[in-house]
C-alpha cells in the first residue's frame, strides 16, 4: 500500500492556555465538507516543519510558528496509509484565510464532537483535547454566577 507522509497544524488561539484550535472543512475530492487541521505534503528534501509553514502558507496565506510534535498518526485510508505528524503552531503573520477550505472555524475542546472529522484526525482529538484548557464564562462577582453578555 502507498504511503502519503504529510505534516498537519494544529492552530491555538494561546500556545500557554490552549483554549480553542483551527479546524477546516476540506473543500475538495472523497472526503470534501470533513474537517481536519490544516496542512499538507511533505516535499522531497522538506523537514517537516518547512513544508508546514509552507504549507500553511500556500493554504491560508499566513505566516506560523511551528511548535512541539503532538503526535504522529498512521492510519489506513483504503487506497493508501497516511503518516501524518502534527505540530501545535501559533499564527506570527496573517489572517488565516481560506484559499482552499469550504470553511473554517475555532473549537474549543468542548466542540470538537459539533463537526464530522477525517477519520485519521479523529485518532487525535484526545491528546489535543488533554492539552487544552476550558473556557469558562466570564463572572461580574462572587455572587453573581451569571455570564456577562459580550458586546
Amino acid at each position: 500500500m502507498k504511503t502519503i507522509r504529510v505534516v498537519a497544524a494544529v492552530i491555538c488561539d494561546s500556545m500557554q492556555a490552549k483554549r480553542k484550535i483551527y479546524a477546516t472543512a476540506r473543500g475538495y475530492g472523497d472526503y470534501k465538507g470533513q474537517w481536519e487541521f490544516p496542512g499538507g505534503k511533505i516535499e522531497p528534501g522538506e523537514t517537516p516543519q518547512k513544508a508546514l509553514k509552507r504549507e500553511i502558507e500556500e493554504e491560508l496565506d499566513t505566516e506560523i510558528a511551528v511548535e512541539d510534535l503532538i503526535g504522529t498518526i498512521e492510519y489506513d485510508y483504503p487506497a493508501f496509509h497516511l503518516s501524518m505528524d502534527c505540530f501545535w503552531c501559533k499564527v506570527v503573520s496573517g489572517d488565516l484565510v481560506l484559499k482552499e477550505a469550504e470553511a473554517a472555524r475555532w473549537l474549543t475542546k468542548e466542540e470538537f464532537d459539533s463537526v464530522p472529522w477525517l477519520p485519521a484526525d479523529q485518532t487525535i482529538l484526545d491528546v489535543i483535547r488533554s492539552s487544552m484548557q476550558p473556557v469558562k464564562p466570564l463572572h461580574t462577582s462572587e455572587y453573581d454566577k451569571e455570564p456577562l453578555q459580550r458586546c
